[in-house]
Formats: structure tokens, C-alpha cells, sequence
């Protein structure tokens, strides 16, 4: 008899990677997520022009996932964030709203996202925008530019103070 695997049969949670000093193990991040505010620098650059400039960001923490960055709507320039409709529903964090990201000649459909009325614990998302990283030119936490997350359904930021492995490429949905 085999065992019964709630995913298909071949479902095996991936080893982590033992992070150094100075790095962080998204394995030990929590499950649900958990908001925290940050003071790094963080710059977005589309179409050759700085985007975002802040040091008021809020990350998302979540198991087996890079962090994602929510920076202030108000540190975009005007035009940059068009509002579009649909909207997605995280069970966590409440129902998201997109936008297209404009900025010298650039237009990225649905490259950024907010919780206008976030759940209990999200609050701090509500004047935020998320981007995906990997739709911009570039996008640097304290000078160091990162990697995105693999897939486009999560918008996570990798640098190299973040061990995985990450969910989000083929074969980990179920992780």
C-alpha cells in the first residue's frame, strides 16, 4: 500500500537552505504572513526613470517566499500608477487592486498591487503599492539589486541577505 499525498504523488517539502550570518531563512518566516515596516532604500526604475525613492516600505513575510516590498502610493509621481480593474482575493491580506505601471514610453499591465481595505495586521498595506520586480528595469533594496522571485503569481524580492529555496518556479505548488 502506498501512502495517501494530498498532492501528487511525487509532493516532498524541499530541503532549506542553512542561512550565514547576516541572512535570513524564508523557512522561518511565518505562516500566516506577518507586515513589517523597514528603513532600507528602496529604488524602482521603468522606461529609465526613478519610480520610487523611499525608505518607508512595509515587507510581507511569508513562509517558503522572498519578501515582498509595499512602498508609499504617495512616493510614485503622478501618471505612474494607473488604477485598472479586477481584482484578486488573498485569503491573508484581503482583496487587491491592480495597476498598470507608465513611465518613459513604458506600460506594464498589472505590474502593481494594493489592499485598499486590508484584513486585521495588513493595515500599513492600505497606502502601499507592491510591484513585481521582474516587470521593472531594476529594483534595489539599499543599493543592491535584486532578483525576483520565479513565476508571476507572487512579486517576492531576493537579495542576498534571503535563503530559499523560494516557492513560486515549476513544481512547487505544493510547498
Amino acid at each position: 500500500m502506498t501512502p495517501n499525498h494530498s498532492f501528487s504523488g511525487s509532493f516532498r517539502r524541499p530541503q532549506p537552505i542553512q542561512p550565514e550570518a547576516g541572512q535570513e531563512s524564508v523557512w522561518d518566516y511565518p505562516r500566516p504572513p506577518r507586515a513589517e515596516p523597514r528603513t532600507d532604500r528602496v529604488v524602482v526604475r521603468l522606461g529609465g526613470q526613478v519610480i520610487v525613492d523611499t525608505t518607508a516600505s512595509v515587507r510581507v513575510l511569508e513562509t517558503s517566499h522572498p519578501p515582498v516590498y509595499y512602498v508609499p502610493l504617495d512616493s510614485f509621481p503622478a501618471s505612474v500608477l494607473v488604477p485598472v480593474q479586477g481584482t484578486s482575493f488573498c485569503e491573508f491580506k484581503g482583496v487587491a487592486h491592480y495597476f498598470d505601471v507608465v513611465a518613459g514610453g513604458v506600460h506594464i499591465s498589472r505590474g502593481g498591487w494594493t489592499y485598499p481595505e486590508p484584513t486585521r495586521g495588513f493595515e500599513a498595506l492600505s497606502s502601499r503599492v507592491a510591484l513585481y520586480p521582474g516587470r521593472m528595469d531594476s529594483c534595489e533594496i539599499n543599493d543592491e539589486q535584486v532578483t525576483f522571485q520565479a513565476g508571476d503569481f507572487y512579486g517576492g524580492w531576493i537579495t542576498r541577505h534571503v535563503v530559499g529555496p523560494f516557492k513560486g518556479g515549476p513544481g512547487t505548488v505544493g510547498w
